[in-house]
Parts: structure tokens; sequence; C-alpha cells
């Protein structure tokens, strides 16, 4: 131990994040400068050993809120080439059909970060789910979620199950049904696609063919659980998918939370983030949230959440003001009993 190099990296690190080379010179440098006569061997603190946020964030886009969603970039080569045909052609999609406002009306929709529009939001989910398979790396699966050696129906699956890609109406008409049948909210679905990009980080898998029916199933289960007041129980879902079995669910839940290593937290910075990102996905393919002309009591009503929110900024502000005005009277009396000793 003496005199020897040691990079202190965590043994331990979280599984959660991905194993990563880190340059010697990175590393925190044990010597023999580090060790104390009284106490021993110099231990690091435990946020020393942690990794870079950079890397956390690149590695669990779920977790944080700076780091940006997997659907959104999956979707980006889609939309430039969108954008690049479009260009030439000189076309403007939506142009004509989207609505605009003007001087004698004003056009807002109903959806917002605490209330989203609960059809609206399954579209964008399930074209984030699309973009998911369409621009997958490559087929990792696991057999728990696989359709073939766990069908949802008596139907026979099709041999070219794992080949074709689902379009997004056959996954947002999948979506629609579970939500309908089981009465799930729209906030249900963004922490639906929060769970499924936490699955496919923490996993290291991807959402291909043969396996996105369960694993958005799972998905939905977990999040109506975790998130609805009244919670879905498995045997409800047995009842919309008729042909599935409540042990078939029990296990595919019981893969699904040891896969997330039962982190099923969800910060409302993170959800805020996959809900604005899901607009954004939603204007790059002409997807608009339905807009309403705003009347006169839904006018007043924003002036009131308007003022009432002003009102609470303003005694924020003068409590903050108070605090700072008696520390600089603290620090004064301070001074002046100073000067007169």
């Amino acid at each position: 131990m003496g005199g020897s190099v040691s990079c202190c990296i965590s043994p331990g690190e979280s599984p959660k994040i991905h194993r990563r080379e880190v340059e010697l010179e990175e590393c925190p440098i044990t010597t023999t400068e580090d060790v104390s006569e009284d106490t021993g061997t110099y231990l690091q603190h435990i946020s020393d050993r942690e990794l870079p946020d950079e890397l956390a964030q690149e590695a669990n886009p779920s977790d944080h809120p700076r780091a940006s969603t997997l659907f959104l970039n999956k979707s980006q080569t889609d939309v430039r080439e969108k954008r690049k045909s479009n260009y030439l052609n000189h076309m403007s999609p939506g142009l004509l059909t989207k609505k605009y406002s003007s001087c004698s009306t004003i056009f807002i929709d109903d959806s917002t970060v605490s209330q989203p529009n609960l059809k609206s939001t399954i579209k964008c989910v399930a074209l984030a789910i699309y973009y998911h398979i369409k621009n997958r790396d490559s087929n990792r699966s696991l057999d728990i979620f696989d359709e073939k050696k766990h069908p949802l129906s008596r139907e026979k699956v099709p041999d070219d199950y794992s080949v074709i890609d689902p379009e997004h109406k056959l996954i947002y008409r999948f979506i629609r049904t579970l939500f309908s049948s089981a009465q799930l909210t729209a906030e249900c679905a963004i922490v639906t696609l929060v769970y499924l990009e936490r699955l496919l980080t923490y996993a290291e898998m991807d959402i291909c063919p043969c396996n996105w029916k369960r694993i958005v199933l799972g998905a939905i289960l977990l999040a109506s659980k975790v998130w609805d007041d009244q919670a879905v129980w498995n045997v409800d879902y047995c009842q919309i998918l008729k042909d599935i079995t409540v042990e078939d669910m029990n296990e595919m839940e019981r893969h699904f939370l040891e896969l997330l290593q039962f982190n099923i937290n969800v910060p409302a910075s993170v959800y805020a983030k996959y809900y604005f990102d899901l607009r954004s996905l939603a204007d790059d393919n002409n997807l608009s949230f339905p807009l309403e002309p705003l009347s006169n009591k839904r006018a007043q009503k924003l002036e009131a959440i308007s003022r009432l929110c002003e009102d609470k900024y303003k005694d924020l502000s003068k409590s903050a003001m108070r605090r700072s005005v008696s520390v600089d009277n603290l620090v004064g009396i301070k001074h002046s009993q100073a000067v007169l000793s």
C-alpha cells in the first residue's frame, strides 16, 4: 500500500451504469501522502468514488433531467430526412391544416404538464415506441418478453413476427385498448415511457418486433400500479387480454422489476422532461395537439391563475428581502460593536 499507485474506482458501482475504461490520470491517486499516522489509510468519501455526472446522464436518461431522452434521439434521423425531402420538394407539411392565432381569435390546447391530453399523449408515446423499434441498434432481447414463447393470444404467432416492424397505428391501437379498458390517465402513459426506456438502459436490450407488446404491457402494468391511486390488478389485464394467464402476468412483472433493479421512482423533473420531449416529437412529426379558441371563461381562469402565481412570487420575494435585510442589520450591529470595543 505504501508507495503503490491504485485507481480508486468503487468496485461496487451501480450496475445501472455501463462499465467504462477510465484514464489513469482521471482517477484519484492514493500515495504515502494520503496515509495518516493517526487514522491509518485514507478513505475516500463516497461522492469521490462516483462516476462523473456526464457519464451517469449519458447512461441513464430516464433518471437524470438534463440527459436527452432516447426516443427523441432515435427520431432525429427520420426528422432530418423529412425536412430535407420537404425542402427539395418545396413543401410545408401541416401549414394549411395548422391553426394560427389572430387578433380576434387565440388558439390554445388543453394539454399541460400536470394534465396532458390523453389521446394526443398516447399517440406521442406510440410514436416514440415506433422510433425505438425502427431505429434500434440490434435485436437484443430476453425470453420473458418474446411473444413466440409467451403469446398474448391463442392465435398463431406469424413466422415473420420477429422481422416485420409494426406500424405506428398498430402500436397506438394496442396502447389505446389497454388505456381505454383499464381507464388509465395520460400521466400514466408518460411514466410508461420512462419505465420502458429505463428497462432498455438497465437491461441493455432493444425493443423490437418480437418483444414490443410484452415490454409495453409490462411498463403499463407497472406504471398503473405506481402512478394511479386506484391500481389495476393483474387479473384485470387478464380480462382485457383474454388468453393471457395471471401466472404469466406475475412472472413478467417480477422480471420487469428485477431488471429495473426495483427503481420505480420518477422525479418530477424527469417526468416534465419526457412530457416536453413528447411535444417536441409531435411538432417534428406534424402531430399537433388539439387547439381550441380561447373562451372568455377560460381566459378569466388563466388570468386568475396568473394573478395567484404573481402574488405568490411577490410574497416569496418579500420574505427573501426580509431575510436579506435582517442579515445586513446583523452584520452592521457586529461591525458597530467591533468599532466601539
